[in-house]
């Protein structure tokens, strides 16, 4: 965009309410003011300008919710350890790091989600309940997302140990089994339970045969007439080749195993053996891994993805990673049956199992309703070394593209705003200038937070944001009056000019109530005093004072004399200046020489004679004439004195 140098004109639209004819907007840094330019009232002829309504459209509202504080505060220092880990670590060991990362971030996800379903069930205000019970949705959909992620692109697991893990995904995401299971133990007969054989059922397709066998002999107890089905099925069920991650045999052996307990499996069905037990023998031909069989079950799978994991238990169970797509799909459109399209989370879904990484990243980021899920996601891949290759178009990768828009919005928030100086500082091509742009925009309304934000900035170099910051808090000190303040910030930002008004404000108070403030800043100014010479004079000043409270006449009086001569002070304060030395020409000791005498009477003649050059004394002014005479007479006298003093001393 072209830089205007004027204001921009409010851009009106029409509305189509004829009530309301048209509303204009104006963006801020994070959001969007909207308000109606001309409303008319319904006992109103005509219309009038006006703005009953004003509307506040925020970039990123997540970072206003308490909920999810948690999750951003969380992760931030999980992010941050991420980014310090070691880069030696290669192979098996870099691998574990990275799951243990990646597992630390579904932590905080589930957390959070439990305290927003804790915020749901006690809230009693039914809007704020549904907010809380949408974020629960939310973040259980991107824990499902993430924990697939990790299994498919950061754990990478070979054929064998994949179905291995996608099983625990779904136990840990789909189908609360547990409950069900609670309520049949807790009947006084649980084989005559109604969710008796779901829950066996449940635990079949979920591949949890120890569960299931456990439940079978309660059938076993309760009808004699079932047992023998009863062990021949629980018999089916232990011998069920079992994968486990520490398994040294080979696939092929595996499925070798695999078949011969298939066609046991298949033996007992044909032979009729569970007929006249029809849940028995639908649990024999889910083992068989028939579709149709498993399909009908749906209702207890409730998602297609529950759906692919038990037909590739029980129909592929060596599947190879890069054959998962093929069966993803499929068992997508058997699911839905045409009966209705995929939701955004299918897609995701979908993509994962495609290993599609960049369309995963590229649905999140329209799907979900904040930037935390796609950036912390991206970085920890990228350290996976998975999107190395995709740069976007205007130069910064798609890391640090992502990371840049959430810690953009983290700014936003009154606190919020420091985690998001550490995500800037690992984008190595345009944290920095972000950060430059975002910093200036902090409000400063606390001197804590002031230094808060001015610490950033030095531990960072950005010497511009530092002197604007010191400025803005000193021009704030003045504004109420709190000159010592001011001037420790002008000295921070190394301003002479505003260091020198400073000081000269200094001095004008002091000509009006004869005391300075904040004498503890302007005692210990050191080596600050040097920025502007009239802070120099206000330090020497000071100390000229300091000398006299202490009766160290004769070093106050040559520091006092340094400062005339110097013409460093305000020309309105030499009269100031010549009246501190009467009390000292007033001395019984003659503390001032001859010579220096005569310096003190030129520097008077030079103030009279400006004074009467810019006509500033005027003839009624008595205060000043009784001033000017009283100098006069005290330095006569004291030039006859130190004339005598000097003369005896040569004698």
């Amino acid at each position: 965009m072209e830089e205007l140098d004027v204001e921009p004109p409010l851009t009106l639209i029409p509305e189509l309410n004829s009530e309301q004819k048209q509303i204009c907007f104006e963006w801020g840094p994070v959001e969007m003011l909207v308000c109606n330019t001309v409303y008319k009232k319904p006992e109103q002829k005509e219309e009038r300008p006006g703005c009953p309504f004003i509307y506040v459209v925020r970039k990123d509202q997540d970072v206003y919710s308490h909920t999810l504080r948690k999750l951003f505060n969380e992760s931030h220092g999980i992010f941050v350890g991420l980014q310090k880990d070691e880069k030696e670590k290669v192979g098996k060991s870099r691998t574990a790091q990275l799951v243990r990362v990646s597992k630390s971030y579904r932590s905080v996800i589930r957390a959070c989600m439990e305290d927003s379903h804790q915020m749901a069930v006690s809230a009693r205000d039914p809007v704020m309940r549904a907010q809380h019970s949408t974020q629960v949705s939310i973040l259980s959909a991107m824990e499902l997302i993430w924990n697939l992620c990790e299994i498919m692109f950061i754990e990478a697991a070979p054929a064998g140990p994949l179905l291995l893990h996608l099983l625990d995904w779904v136990r840990l995401h789909v189908c609360d089994v547990d409950n069900m299971v609670c309520d049949v133990l807790k009947s006084e007969s649980p084989a005559k339970h109604e969710n008796f054989w779901n829950a066996i059922t449940i635990f079949v397709l979920q591949g949890r045969m120890d569960e299931a066998r456990q439940l079978l002999c309660k059938e076993a107890s309760a009808n004699p007439a079932s047992i023998s089905m009863c062990k021949i099925l629980d018999e089916l069920m232990k011998k069920m080749p079992v994968l486990n991650l520490g398994n040294t045999q080979t696939l092929t052996e595996i499925e070798l195993k695999w078949q011969h307990w298939h066609d046991e499996c298949q033996r007992f069905l044909q032979d009729g053996t569970f007929a006249s037990n029809p849940r028995m023998e639908t649990i024999c031909k889910i083992l068989l891994g028939d579709e149709n069989t498993i399909l009908e079950k749906k209702d207890l799978m409730t998602t297609w993805y529950h759906f692919l994991v038990t037909r590739l238990l029980y129909c592929h169970p060596t599947v190879k990673p890069m054959e998962l797509h093929l069966y993803a799909q499929s068992s997508l459109d058997q699911f839905l049956g045409g009966e209705s399209s995929p939701e955004p989370l299918d897609i995701i879904l979908l993509a994962a199992f495609e290993f599609d990484i960049h369309q995963v990243i590229k649905e999140c980021s329209i799907a979900l309703s904040n930037w935390w899920f796609v950036a912390h996601l991206t970085d920890l891949l990228d350290h996976c070394s998975l999107l190395q290759s995709h740069n976007l178009y205007f130069g910064s990768n798609m890391r640090e593209y992502l990371l840049l828009e959430y810690a953009s919005g983290l700014f936003c928030h009154h606190s919020l705003w420091q985690l998001a100086v550490d995500y800037f500082d690992y984008c190595p091509e345009y944290g920095r200038a972000y950060l430059e742009l975002h910093i200036e925009r902090i409000p400063l309304d606390t001197e804590h937070k002031a230094l808060k934000v001015l610490r950033i900035c030095e531990q960072r170099m950005m010497s511009d944001q530092v002197r604007s910051i010191c400025k803005i808090m000193a021009m704030k000190a003045v504004r109420n009056n709190r000159l010592g303040s001011a001037l420790s910030w002008s000295i921070r930002a190394k301003d002479a000019a505003f260091a020198t008004l400073i000081s000269d404000r200094f001095l004008k108070d002091y000509c009006e109530r004869g005391t300075f403030s904040d004498l503890d800043l302007i005692d210990n100014l050191g080596s600050a005093m040097l920025l502007s010479d009239r802070l120099t004079f206000l330090g020497k000043y000071r100390e000229f004072h300091r000398m006299y409270g202490e009766k160290q006449f004769f070093p106050a009086a040559k520091l006092l004399l340094t400062l005339m001569t110097a013409r460093i002070a305000p020309s309105s304060f030499w009269m100031t200046l010549l009246t501190d030395a009467l009390p000292l020409l007033e001395q019984k000791e003659v503390i001032f020489s001859a010579d220096q005498t005569y310096e003190l009477m030129r520097c008077l003649e030079d103030v009279m004679a400006t004074k009467s050059k810019n006509k500033t004394l005027q003839d009624d002014d008595d205060t000043e004439t009784i001033k000017v005479e009283m100098l006069r007479l005290a330095l006569a006298r004291n030039l006859a004195r130190a004339i005598v003093k000097e003369g005896t001393l040569e004698e």
